[in-house]
C-alpha cells in the first residue's frame, strides 16, 4: 500500500491547494515565473493562476517582479516558510537533515558530497528557521552564520567551523538589508561607530540587493562564488563572524560532516 500525503494551507480562511504551493515554492526556487512554469511543465499563464490564487487568499501580492526575476514578498515568504515545514513533518521518511542559509550552502553541499544523494536533505533558510527545526527534531544540524543566535539555542552541542569576513558596501546612509547572514553583528557595528543610518527594505534576492542602489552589508564568499567584485568601505575583518554547527549529539553522520566542513575551511 501507498500512502501519500500532500500539503495545503488555510490561509485568511481559504484553503490554498498543494499545486497552489507548488508553484509559489517553484518561484521562490528557479527565481522567475518562466523558469517555474518550465520546472512544472505547465504554462506561464497557468502557473500566473495558481500564484494569484495564493495573493487572493493572502490579500496581498506574494511575488514581487522585477527586470531581473521574481521574489517573494513579505507575505509570500511566510506562506512558503509554512508550505515547507509542513512539507517535512509530513514526510515518513525523514532522512539525515541539515540546515544553513545561502551563505553557508556551498560549504555544506561540498561537504555532503561523498554521502549518498538519497542518505540526506539540506534545507536552505536563515538561521531562525534552522534554529527552528533543529527544536522540532526536524534537523539534525544546523549551520548558523549569526552567532548572536546561539546564545538562545545553548540546549544544543555547538563547534566553530569557521570564520568570515563581511564587506559594506556604501551607496549613502539608506540601507538594504540582506536576509541571510551575520546582519546583525553587521548593524551594531553601525551603532558603535556611531554612523547614521536607516534600513529602508529588506530582501532575500542577492540580485535585488546589488541592484538597489542603497547601501548593504554582504559576506564577502556570496560575492567571491559569483566573481562579484564590490569595493567595501570598511576592511571585512572588522565584521568577521564565526561560522558554527549546532547539533543534538555527535552521530556518525554528524561527525563526518562537520570533519568534512572544517577540511573545506581550513
Amino acid at each position: 500500500m501507498e500512502i501519500k500525503a500532500e500539503v495545503s494551507l488555510e490561509v485568511n480562511g481559504t484553503v490554498v491547494t498543494a499545486r497552489q504551493l507548488e508553484a509559489l515554492l517553484a518561484v521562490q526556487d528557479a527565481g522567475s515565473q518562466a523558469a517555474a512554469a518550465k520546472r512544472l511543465g505547465i504554462s506561464a499563464p497557468v502557473l500566473n493562476k495558481y500564484v494569484s490564487a495564493v495573493s487572493a487568499a493572502a490579500g496581498a501580492d506574494v511575488l514581487k517582479t522585477t527586470p531581473a526575476g521574481s521574489t517573494l514578498t513579505a507575505e509570500g515568504l511566510e506562506i512558503a516558510h509554512a508550505a515547507r515545514t509542513m512539507a517535512l513533518r509530513c514526510d515518513p521518511a525523514r532522512c539525515f537533515t541539515v540546515c544553513c542559509s545561502p551563505v553557508t550552502e556551498e560549504l555544506v553541499l561540498s561537504a555532503m558530497s561523498s554521502f549518498k544523494a538519497s542518505a540526506y536533505r539540506v534545507v536552505v533558510s536563515d538561521d531562525e528557521n534552522s534554529i527552528r527545526m533543529m527544536r522540532e527534531d526536524r534537523a539534525d544540524l544546523a549551520v548558523i552564520d549569526d552567532p548572536l543566535y546561539l546564545f538562545d539555542a545553548d540546549e544544543f552541542e555547538m563547534q566553530e567551523i569557521s570564520y568570515m569576513g563581511m564587506v559594506l558596501v556604501d551607496n549613502g546612509p539608506s540601507f538594504m538589508r540582506y536576509r541571510y547572514g551575520a546582519q546583525r553583528v553587521a548593524y551594531m557595528f553601525m551603532e558603535s561607530s556611531g554612523r547614521e543610518y536607516s534600513v529602508d527594505g529588506e530582501t532575500a534576492s542577492l540580485q535585488e540587493l546589488l541592484g538597489s542602489g542603497k547601501s548593504f552589508f554582504i559576506d564577502e564568499i556570496m560575492l567571491a562564488r559569483r566573481n562579484i567584485r564590490c569595493k567595501s568601505a570598511v576592511d571585512p575583518k572588522m565584521l568577521r563572524h564565526a561560522v558554527t554547527a549546532i547539533y543534538r549529539k555527535e552521530t556518525r553522520g554528524v561527525s563526518r560532516l562537520l570533519k568534512a566542513m572544517k577540511a573545506r575551511t581550513a
